[in-house]
């Protein structure tokens, strides 16, 4: 079975844990939504439940 690779979502107020693989990948760094991809511009919070940033 192949290693999974985990990490924090790169924008600092969300608390979503991505898979590396998977991420949305802007600049070198994953992102675990669109909105938090774009730094919240258009989209306050990411829509994953429990998780609140908008910044």
């Amino acid at each position: 079975m192949p290693a999974v690779d985990l990490m924090k979502c790169a924008c600092d107020k969300c608390l979503c844990i991505v898979e590396v693989g998977t991420a949305i990948n802007k600049d070198g760094k994953h992102y675990c939504s669109e909105a938090c991809a774009d730094g919240h511009q258009t989209t306050a919070g990411c829509g994953h439940s429990g998780c609140g940033c908008s910044e």
